[in-house]
């Protein structure tokens, strides 16, 4: 009458959970684990059938995947001079006329490279008149390298003003004095006109 209950109870639960054990499981029930939601077993599956990555390894792999083929597609327009895949700081049709018409002319900065070797050689030899004549030089460089900048910007300025009226043209300038200062074979994107060529 005072008997715990507790060790009858207990008895028949265990007799139930030995039956259950028994049954054959259904093999696509997952284990061990509760049934997800309904919106994160969608996602996972749209996740599945998008291709999208499952883990962060497989995403930051495909990520340097599509950044080394992004690089490739960018080297082979700055070669070709395909505006598709070109950087964003070469692209649009005001930057184009901009390498066009400094393509087109001789500058004299494009030469300063070559001409500071020269001059450094020519200070590097101890007479005193053959590094007088590499300082002169040096100051006649530059002025004429200012000059013809400044010539070119205003030139360049009223040209795109002539032909792109409406289309912001900010930077342009300064982009084609930068594209002076490279020697015509090594500008990227390669140059599309021959010199004379009026773009």
């Amino acid at each position: 009458m005072f008997r715990s209950r507790s060790k009858e109870e207990k008895a028949p639960t265990n007799k139930v959970t030995a039956d259950l054990s028994k049954q054959p499981r259904d093999p696509q029930a997952p284990k061990g684990r509760p049934t997800p939601k309904r919106s994160d077993a969608q996602s996972q599956r749209r996740r599945a059938s998008s291709g999208a990555p499952l883990d962060r390894k497989e995403a930051m792999k495909r990520q340097r995947e599509a950044r080394r083929v992004d690089l490739a597609k960018q080297r082979e327009a700055l070669a070709s001079g395909d505006e598709r895949y070109l950087p964003a700081r070469d692209k649009g049709p005001v930057r184009r006329f901009v390498r066009d018409y400094v393509d087109s002319r001789f500058c004299i900065a494009e030469f300063f490279l070559p001409l500071a070797v020269i001059i450094l050689i020519l200070s590097v030899i101890q007479v005193q008149n053959i590094q007088t004549i590499s300082l002169l030089l040096w100051l006649v460089v530059i002025v004429l390298i200012v000059i013809d900048s400044i010539g070119l910007s205003f030139r360049l300025r009223k040209q795109l003003n002539q032909r792109f009226p409406d289309t912001p043209r900010r930077g342009a300038v300064a982009y084609g004095l930068m594209r002076t200062l490279q020697m015509r074979r090594l500008r990227l994107p390669k140059p599309q006109v021959k010199r004379g060529e009026r773009p």
